[in-house]
């Protein structure tokens, strides 16, 4: 199993729903509930950096720090859903 989200990179484990759903209602083993529900993406028009802008401002309007926002941000752009070369 997947350890994070591939669109935002949030450790499923912290998943409050447990993962995103698929179409059929099932969980998705690869996507977190904040980005992807019924087998679609919450925000589909995203690019990986606007994923990373957006996940910033939501870690520090939990009082992370802008920088360690960015740090645990960093990698969005490795992840599956932006990864274009599959």
């Amino acid at each position: 199993m997947i350890a994070n989200c591939q669109s935002c990179g949030m450790p499923l484990s912290k998943d409050e729903n447990g993962g995103g759903t698929n179409l059929d209602g099932t969980l998705s083993g690869e996507f977190c509930s904040l980005c992807y529900k019924n087998g679609m993406f919450v925000d589909p028009d995203f690019t990986a950096v606007e994923m990373q802008k957006h996940c910033i401002q939501k870690l520090q309007q939990r009082g992370i720090p802008r920088l360690l926002a960015w740090f645990m941000t960093r990698g969005i752009p490795k992840l599956d859903r932006w990864n274009t070369s599959k």
